[in-house]
């Protein structure tokens, strides 16, 4: 009997703790993803044998012009997949929000810079066959935010 109505006063303790920290942690968590930047992850496949072409662009002209145009260079990634890594260039920008990324996106394709800059790397033929975008916000455990 005393161990019965000792594990219920544990519970009821543990519970009393639990009402008043979950509150807390939600708050923690609404607050952190107010602040939370967006993210954009794109996958560019290229044309057979264009895609150090594709690279070059991106160090000599796009990523000076992503900058200049507010977003954010997280990563570029290359996958090991033997056939991937020939022809697939995988990147992450990050951005206050979407409005944020639409308006540096439309700033960034109507730079007269990037315009010369993609002329000129089509000459010999497009780089790229297919874009693939997928947005994304992390999650509240997230280290990245």
């Amino acid at each position: 009997m005393k161990r019965t109505a000792f594990g219920l006063s544990l519970f009821a303790g543990i519970l009393s703790v639990g009402v008043l920290v979950v509150p807390s942690v939600l708050a923690d968590h609404h607050e952190k993803s107010e602040k939370a930047r967006f993210f954009e992850l794109r996958t560019y496949t290229t044309h057979e044998g264009k895609l150090p072409e594709l690279h070059q662009r991106f160090s000599n002209h796009t990523n000076k012009l992503f900058v200049k145009h507010g977003m954010q260079l997280v990563g570029y990634w290359t996958p090991t997949d033997e056939t991937k890594s020939k022809n697939t260039l995988v990147y992450m920008l990050a951005y206050p929000d979407r409005k944020s990324r639409d308006v540096a996106w439309d700033a960034f394709r109507n730079d007269p810079d990037w315009k010369k800059a993609f002329a000129d790397s089509r000459k010999n033929g497009p780089l790229v066959a297919q874009v693939e975008s997928q947005f994304l916000t992390p999650t509240h455990y997230s280290p990245i935010q």
